[in-house]
């Protein structure tokens, strides 16, 4: 699993809300340029995950943060995969680099428009109820295997890891070193977790990468223990 040659699939889960799933889907994408790598962009809702009892699930909602962001990259999704990826990098970079309010139904269609789409796209995504069901079989899916945020990534045969969490994506043959450490962590099962403490420095450098991202968010972050 650890050869560096040998053609792999993954499966990245995200919710465009999550600083952290966008970080390291920078790296994602640079690893996958570079090895032979076939990613395919699922998703994963924050919002349900961390539902608070008697409240509406996003599904219920007309329109929902990150659920409705997903639904527009379900409906992209079903014209080409690569319109998904590039609906993820676009709104991402919006919400987590730029300060903008992609959440937003205007300016998620103004961010449609920046990468040649037609802004209507966001109501076809509101009206189709199915995109609803593309949004949650993909989050039950990580649920049904143990997860419980992103990001979320699942190999063949169901291997699946949370991570890497990280604020500064690594770049060319350092984001080749660390996909080899994450594919040699699929070689032991029973390795469940191993963490870096986070000292004042690191979280104010983590302060200062999502600065733009807490700004710009009109939501309170919950952050889920791990099991």
């Amino acid at each position: 699993m650890s050869e560096t040659n040998t053609s792999v699939k993954v499966d990245f889960h995200f919710d465009v809300m999550c600083p952290w799933a966008y970080q390291t889907s920078l790296w994602m994408r640079e690893v996958s340029e570079r090895r032979d790598i076939e990613v395919n962009w699922r998703f994963f809702s924050l919002e349900e995950i961390n539902l608070v009892e008697g409240k509406k699930h996003p599904w219920e909602r007309d329109w929902s943060y990150g659920w409705s962001m997903m639904r527009i990259g379900a409906l992209l999704k079903r014209q080409d995969p690569n319109l998904n990826d590039a609906w993820y990098l676009r709104a991402g970079t919006a919400l987590h680099v730029e300060g903008r309010k992609a959440h937003d139904p205007d300016v998620a269609k103004q961010l449609l428009t920046e990468i040649d789409l037609d802004p209507v796209l966001v109501d076809e995504a509101l009206e189709d109820s199915t995109t609803h069901d593309d949004v949650r079989e993909d989050h039950e899916r990580v649920v049904n295997l143990g997860g419980w945020g992103v990001p979320t990534l699942v190999f063949e045969n169901d291997q699946k890891l949370f991570g890497p969490v990280l604020i500064d994506p690594p770049t060319g043959d350092k984001a080749d070193r660390l996909w080899d450490l994450v594919l040699g962590w699929l070689e032991f099962p029973h390795l469940f977790e191993m963490q870096r403490p986070k000292s004042d420095q690191d979280m104010a450098a983590i302060a200062e990468v999502f600065r733009p991202y807490v700004e710009a968010r009109d939501w309170n972050t919950v952050a889920n223990p791990t099991r």
